[in-house]
């Protein structure tokens, strides 16, 4: 193989999905992979990326949103309006062609995956073939973060250990950006740096969170829709790209200068890397080199695509990746500035210019559930109808709607989980039973109704002015989320009703539906009163 090959730029490496539109300049069929220049050149003949591994997706989204700030000059704030700036190109219809064949002219020799002639591989640092023990490599079974590596279980696909089989150059590219943005805490290869060897690494920016990308018919739509507008002390020649980077940094001390939108996108990973090409394979790698990329403090995390909220400790961190929440419950927090409840959710700040560049974005959530360290559980992945449309800023009287039809659809929910655990607990006669088969399977019967529900109320929503709570009837939500609990409750509980036991612990639960017993005010002797009907009057349970 060549000292340097395989630019990311040129070859293709990346999968995208062809718009209907799309046409070959030759008699060939479109390829499925192609690099990053023509992925520029014809983003408004693409309909999206084709990544499977959602944290694959998120972190490459992320370094087309840098490339896409470049070519379109939209990296600094001015001169003129930023807004209008880009609305002059969602009107020419595709990235200026000039502007990209110029910057991979100037910057297309940092964007090899290869490069062992003294340059740089693209996202990788070549020190680690010195710095590094490369008798004790990481491996190419660890960079795939699909596949089983040491003693863990093979969950996607068998692996030997003592002979791995190499991945493609576009399957290591994909799964060397999850690790600079998704990679675990802890233990890592030893590193040697001015004589002081160390194996201890921070987290990737984005382990943990769950990201929210706007999304439009074309991958053009969705990489301007993706951009935010720089503050105006911003610099273009100071807000850098890693490949764009004169030297590399010193490892010895973190980096202070990552503060601007595009280093923030793409040069906050806590971990280097350097991929090892196979010698007797032409599109493969062999190895792989994962360490730490700095030593000190991780890098404040500060990313637009992310919903930001506080603990209870009053700090802020990102709402994490839950493979079990449905992408509708966060709705309210996309399109309000800031939502209710004691969490205070912020909206991502690329949202909050996303809806200039079309009214029928949707959005697309991508992310990865793990443990602040090594333990990884499943890839998240969700996408909504248009929705953009409906953000507070253009559609303001939607926004105690949206969040009125959220929070009942969760609070049926809660009630539901609340009846089943007290039913099996009474019939087992046992408070603190183990309760979560039935959890899961109560769940399971209703959170897909409810989101079903959800969509279906959220588009008759009225957007114009003159309709008072955007024409939500709050009765008949009520009902319908109450009725899909109800028919979950008793498929659920079923099984006991077939005896006078379980039938009386069935039926004695069944009030948790209607939010449980509720003290009575004014008795002096602390007594309680059961719950009536279904309430039809006010919002029980409900904050606006």
């Amino acid at each position: 193989m060549p000292a340097r090959s395989h630019s990311t730029a040129e070859a293709r490496l990346f999968p995208v999905i062809w718009a209907p539109h799309a046409r070959s300049s030759n008699s060939e069929p479109l390829p499925g992979k192609i690099g990053f220049r023509e992925l520029l050149l014809r983003s408004h003949d693409i309909t999206g990326l084709a990544v499977a591994e959602p944290p694959a997706h998120s972190a490459l989204l992320r370094i087309l949103y840098a490339l896409t700030a470049r070519v379109t000059r939209l990296d600094e704030g001015g001169p003129g309006d930023w807004g209008e700036r880009r609305m002059d190109i969602v009107e020419a219809g595709r990235l200026p062609a000039e502007a990209i064949e110029e910057y991979f002219a100037t910057w297309g020799h940092r964007f090899f995956v290869f490069d062992d002639e003294g340059g740089r591989p693209w996202m990788q640092d070549p020190r680690l073939a010195e710095q590094c023990d490369a008798d004790n490599t990481a491996g190419v079974n660890k960079l795939i973060v699909t596949r089983p590596a040491g003693n863990n279980h093979s969950w996607f696909t068998h692996v030997s250990a003592q002979t791995p089989t190499p991945p493609t150059v576009s399957e290591a590219v994909l799964n060397l950006l999850v690790w600079h943005f998704y990679g675990p805490s802890g233990r890592c290869s030893a590193r040697e740096v001015g004589g002081v060897k160390s194996a201890s690494v921070t987290a990737g920016p984005l382990r943990t969170a769950l990201s929210y990308h706007p999304e439009g018919d074309t991958l053009f739509q969705t990489l301007l829709a993706g951009l935010t507008p720089p503050e105006a002390t911003v610099r273009r020649d100071v807000d850098l790209c890693p490949w764009e980077w004169e030297e590399l940094p010193d490892p010895e001390t973190p980096p202070t200068d990552r503060t601007g939108p595009l280093a923030l996108l793409t040069a906050c990973s806590s971990h280097a890397l350097l991929l090892v090409a196979a010698e007797e394979q032409e599109d493969a790698v062999a190895d792989a080199f994962i360490t730490w990329a700095y030593r000190g403090e991780r890098i404040p995390r500060d990313d637009a695509y992310l919903i930001w909220q506080i603990s209870q400790q009053g700090n802020r961190y990102p709402r994490p990746a839950d493979s079990g929440r449905a992408l509708w419950r966060d709705v309210d927090a996309l399109l309000l500035y800031e939502a209710g409840g004691p969490a205070r959710p912020r909206r991502p700040k690329a949202f909050d210019t996303a809806f200039e560049v079309a009214e029928t974005l949707r959005v697309r959530a991508l992310g990865f559930e793990q443990e602040g360290q090594a333990k990884d559980r499943q890839f998240v992945e969700g996408s909504t109808p248009p929705l953009l449309g409906f953000v507070e800023e253009d559609a303001p009287r939607t926004e105690a709607a949206v969040g009125r039809l959220r929070q009942l659809g969760e609070m049926y929910g809660r009630r539901l989980e609340r009846a089943v655990r007290k039913a099996w607990s009474l019939y087992v006669n046992d408070p603190k039973a183990e309760h979560s088969t039935w959890s899961a399977e109560a769940g399971a019967r209703y959170w897909p109704q409810a989101e079903t529900e959800f969509w279906s109320r959220y588009r008759r929503l009225d957007r114009s002015a003159a309709a008072l709570d955007a024409g939500l009837d709050r009765k008949a939500t009520r009902k319908a989320f109450f009725a899909l609990a109800e028919r979950s409750y008793e498929s659920v509980t079923a099984p006991l009703t077939s005896h006078v036991r379980g039938a009386r612990a069935v039926a004695e639960a069944r009030i948790e539906l209607y939010g449980g017993r509720r003290t009575t005010k004014g008795t002096g002797n602390g007594g309680t009163a059961g719950s009536g009907p279904e309430p039809t009057g006010s919002d029980q349970g409900v904050s606006a």
